[in-house]
């Protein structure tokens, strides 16, 4: 299964059936980390880490407090076709990928559609 991701430039293929996604988040400036997985040719949210809370950002009743912050799964679980992520240009940096080849940044320039994730057998062509 590859994971595509639709940069508004072009469209990149990490060979993966699961990966993060981290990002600064833009007046906290603290770290949050989700690790999804493709299931069923959805994604699925596993859990999030979230170093503290602030501006939007409220921890779960069911975080756990660890090293790298507060740790929680999603109640219900969330899984959906694709991901919609902004890409502004604004804030510190953009988003980071990290599958088991390695990491990437994406979304680090401003980008007026934003950028798309989905799962599919093949990236070429971009779901509509």
């Amino acid at each position: 299964m590859m994971v595509c991701v639709d940069t508004g430039v072009t469209i990149l293929s990490v060979a993966t059936s699961a990966f993060t996604l981290g990002w600064s988040h833009s007046v906290e400036h603290t770290q949050w980390v989700e690790r999804w997985q493709v299931e069923d040719g959805q994604l699925h949210l596993i859990d999030a880490t979230v170093q503290g809370s602030g501006a939007g950002m409220t921890i779960p009743d069911n975080a756990v407090k660890g090293s790298d912050g507060w740790t929680y799964t999603v109640d219900p679980p969330l899984r959906v076709p694709e991901l919609f992520l902004a890409a502004s240009g604004m804030t510190d940096g953009g988003w980071t990928l990290c599958a088991s080849e390695g990491c990437q940044e994406i979304g680090t320039e401003a980008q007026a559609n934003g950028l798309r994730i989905w799962p599919d057998e093949d990236c070429e062509a971009s779901p509509e």
